[in-house]
């Protein structure tokens, strides 16, 4: 099923209506994220559901998925129709146990930061959050990974 002329965006109304760069697109548009149709003159015409999977790309995003995840989700999907809602939801499942891993990750750094702040000790060769282990101490005194590396002069 074809659109009609009138059912496309142009880049420009895709960037306003998305709230994404025109070089955005364009780049997602590369990677195969989006699909554009070229009219006769070479400009892009995007489909209105183009909006649609932008949006799933800044949640994927938002969850913490790479480009290159969100590829594999998107190539699960419609190119030419929005994607049903069983569709939407087994992608969305997917995602649930990528969550979960990220919740644990915070978790287990509140936990040691609280007990960061709540020693006290600043101390490289104590601190489990900067230094577990005191793997740092092999390269000697003082605090390396704390402060930025700058370049010496001679």
């Amino acid at each position: 099923m074809t659109a009609s002329p009138h059912d496309r965006l142009t880049i420009g109304e895709l960037a306003t209506r998305s709230g994404l760069a025109h070089s955005a697109l364009r780049y997602y548009e590369g990677l195969g994220l989006i699909h554009a149709e070229r009219t006769g003159g070479g400009q892009r015409r995007y489909s209105r559901q183009t909006l649609r999977r932008l949006a799933f790309v800044r949640a994927a995003q938002q969850v913490g998925l790479s480009l290159e995840e969100v590829q594999a989700a998107l190539a699960e999907l419609p190119v030419d129709r929005s994607p049903t809602a069983a569709q939407w939801s087994t992608v969305a499942l997917s995602w649930q146990s990528r969550i979960d891993e990220q919740i644990a990750d915070l978790e287990r750094l509140r936990t040691r930061l609280t007990g960061c702040i709540g020693c006290g000790c600043l101390s490289l060769a104590k601190c489990a959050l900067y230094n577990p282990g005191d793997v740092q101490g092999v390269e000697g005194p003082g605090a390396r990974k704390l402060l930025p590396q700058r370049p010496r002069t001679p």
